[in-house]
């Protein structure tokens, strides 16, 4: 067996197949979670804007929730949220069994 040669690899960091990060669920990377609070919730979808991870859903024209499969705890959202309806809180109490 031969190794391949540098001209053979392709590029550190280039994307070979588009929309490939949907089979990554990266949420357990996660160390704080946002809680979202739908009483406080105005849908001005700023959180949706800012989300670096596309984790806020939306659904017929409202904030939804929080797909917490590919939400990294980043708290942009939390920071962005004119009426602090997002709540950033340490990941250890959604730990099996203290949910």
């Amino acid at each position: 067996m031969s190794l391949k040669g540098w001209r053979d690899l392709p590029p550190a960091g280039v994307i070979l197949e588009a929309g490939n990060a949907s089979k990554y669920k990266t949420g357990t990377w996660r160390s704080i979670r946002p809680v979202w609070d739908v009483s406080k919730c105005i849908s001005c979808f700023m959180c949706w804007l800012h989300c670096p991870d596309g984790s806020i859903l939306v659904k017929d024209g409202k904030v939804a929730g929080i797909n917490y499969d590919y939400c990294k705890g980043c708290g942009v959202c939390a920071s962005i949220c004119p009426k602090s309806a997002i709540e950033m809180k340490p990941e250890s109490l959604f730990e099996e069994g203290e949910k």
